[in-house]
């Protein structure tokens, strides 16, 4: 066998090996992106920093790709996920277009993820996020997934397909076997698109309707659990679905056992949206997770009633399906740091304020380069040898000494009460060592603790009308209780009193069936007797009248006209 065949087909075994060695074919130099986010199997590449020239090895690794069991491309380029123009125009003036923005390369991906699909008997789950994808790009995507046959999980997340580009998608969705989660979430969808959505729940359910007629067949139980069809659907951030969309989740959900979540959270439903949700959850038994938060229109307690009616339904804890936190499509992409403060003492003099934590990063202007976070307020480490050089042994002594002067110093103010302090601690969405450091020191303070006790003896008097709350309405729960006990005890009594009744009278009815069937037995009797009466009578008068030989041919004894007990009948007719 050839060499390069040799070595292509060892390199489809593994999907790393296999990029490296399309990067030696076509001289260019492997991204480290890739092999930093290749774990076990599973690729998440973030793809606005690839340049053009570095696609071509990439997309032929995953055309021929056998191994991935998960594939993420994802694009945070696209604008206009909740910020505001000035914000959107600071954080990206003089960006370059990604080369994933162009139509030939989108093109090109949708090919590769439809050659994976079709080929791929591992590939479980594929995301495709904030990429804008035109309308060959979707017939692309519908193909390999109604080619695909072990995809569990498809997401098109923030890509703006709209609802005609659902609809394309639904093609295939409707008639996968393996598909059970997918995820459409700010995908620019109104009403229409929940109407396809939930066309493809009752395309679905018919056919599983029909799985479940057949397994139940000779006194057999169906396993609905295992049966093929969507599991999961996400509809997060389409503001424009509103009450009409709920109103056609509604109409497939009422009726439907294999759904278990669907997620709406800002899709702009009210009060009417929800309450037809509601309606459908008096019949659905099978969802575990209906998330409507986020909806503003929606009042708390209608919002209240839905939510417990679907935890009654999902009282299992260890169920697959649990309630998204993400965040919102506009903390997505900013995260602002988080202030908080805390006043550790009082006087008559002035404040002091501290900020403490890591500083706001600053806007980019026209003329500067951008520069990461890290570099605004950790300069990089001078190199051995130059003017200002510090061994960082020495640099960390310093600053620990730096640190215990700094509290020890505040917090001799604070004691002696001359000057109050007020500290505002800023931290990061992360939690960092320097952050519990301080809350440590804070907590032994003896004035924090007071202003603990403080806070607690404040809180106090809620918790205990809380609890008395509690109280009423445990004692409350009891009254009902014992009344529907009564009742119950009511209905036992009346119930044994009416099978009573019913038994008395079924017994006088079979007795009254038992004489009239007596009497009507008589009855016959007496009939019968009556006409062998008159038939011996008729025959005395035939020998009466000399016709007794007629008796004679027809074989009759003279001992059959007597009747038991009775005399011989004679004729009260005279002889001539």
């Amino acid at each position: 066998m050839i060499e390069s065949v040799k070595i292509r087909r060892r390199c489809m075994l593994d999907f790393y090996s296999h990029y490296e060695h399309l990067c030696a074919l076509q001289s260019c130099v492997p991204l480290k992106a890739v092999k930093a986010n290749l774990i076990q199997g599973a690729l998440d590449l973030t793809v606005d920093r690839i340049k053009a020239a570095d696609w071509a090895p990439l997309l032929d690794a995953i055309r021929h790709n056998k191994t991935l069991t998960s594939i993420g491309i994802r694009s945070f380029h696209h604008q206009g996920l909740g910020e505001s123009g000035v914000e959107r125009y600071k954080t990206s003036f003089k960006r370059r277009i990604p080369a994933i923005r162009t139509k030939d390369l989108t093109g090109q991906l949708c090919k590769a993820v439809k050659s994976c699909l079709s080929i791929s008997d591992v590939l479980k789950s594929l995301e495709l996020q904030g990429l804008l994808l035109r309308e060959r790009d979707l017939i692309l995507l519908t193909k390999g997934l109604a080619a695909a046959s072990s995809l569990e999980s498809v997401s098109l997340a923030h890509c703006p397909i709209g609802d005609t580009g659902l609809e394309t998608i639904c093609q295939s969705i409707k008639n996968s076997a393996t598909i059970r989660n997918v995820n459409f979430t700010g995908c620019s969808l109104t009403w229409q698109g929940a109407e396809h959505i939930a066309n493809v729940l009752k395309h679905q359910a018919v056919k599983r309707h029909s799985e479940a007629w057949a397994e139940s067949l000779r006194y057999r139980r169906p396993d609905l659990d295992y049966m093929t069809g969507l599991r999961r659907i996400s509809f997060n951030c389409n503001v424009l679905v509103g009450d009409r969309g709920a109103s056609a989740f509604a109409d497939c959900l009422g009726e439907d056992l294999w759904l278990k979540a669907l997620d709406l959270q800002q899709c702009g439903i009210s009060n009417e949206g929800a309450k037809s949700l509601l309606d459908a959850l008096q019949t659905n038994t099978t969802l575990v997770v209906l998330d409507i938060r986020k909806n503003p229109l929606i009042d708390h307690f209608v919002m209240k009633n839905v939510i417990e009616r679907v935890l009654m339904n999902g009282n299992s804890a260890n169920s697959e399906y649990k309630w998204q936190t993400s965040p919102s499509s506009k903390d997505a992409l900013k995260t602002r740091p988080k202030k908080r403060t805390i006043v550790l003492g009082s006087g008559r003099k002035g404040k002091a304020t501290i900020r403490i934590g890591l500083p706001c990063k600053k806007s980019v202007s026209p003329g500067k380069k951008n520069t990461p976070v890290k570099d605004s307020y950790s300069p990089k480490p001078l190199p051995p040898g130059t003017k200002g050089f510090i061994p960082w042994r020495t640099a960390e002594r310093a600053k620990r000494c730096r640190r215990t002067y700094f509290k020890s110093f505040f917090l001799k103010q604070v004691q002696n009460n001359s000057v109050p302090v007020k500290v505002t601690v800023e931290s990061a969405p992360t939690s960092e060592t320097e952050d519990t450091e301080y809350s440590d020191d804070a907590i032994h303070d003896p004035n924090l603790a007071k202003s603990l006790e403080k806070i607690n003896v404040t809180a106090y008097p809620k918790l205990q009308l809380e609890l008395e709350d509690c109280r009423e309405k445990l004692k409350e729960e009891q009254r009902a209780r014992v009344k529907a006990e009564e009742r119950v005890m009511e209905l036992e009594n009346e119930n044994a009193g009416l099978r009573n009744l019913n038994l008395s009278l079924s017994e006088a009815l079979r007795a009254q069936s038992v004489t009239s069937m007596i009497l009507e037995d008589e009855g016959v009797l007496g009939s019968i007797e009556n006409s062998f009466q008159k038939f011996h009578a008729f025959l005395d008068l035939l020998k009466d009248a000399g016709l007794g030989q007629f008796a004679v041919l027809a074989g009759i004894d003279q001992s059959d006209f007597g009747l038991l007990g009775h005399p011989q009948m004679n004729s009260t007719l005279s002889k001539p």
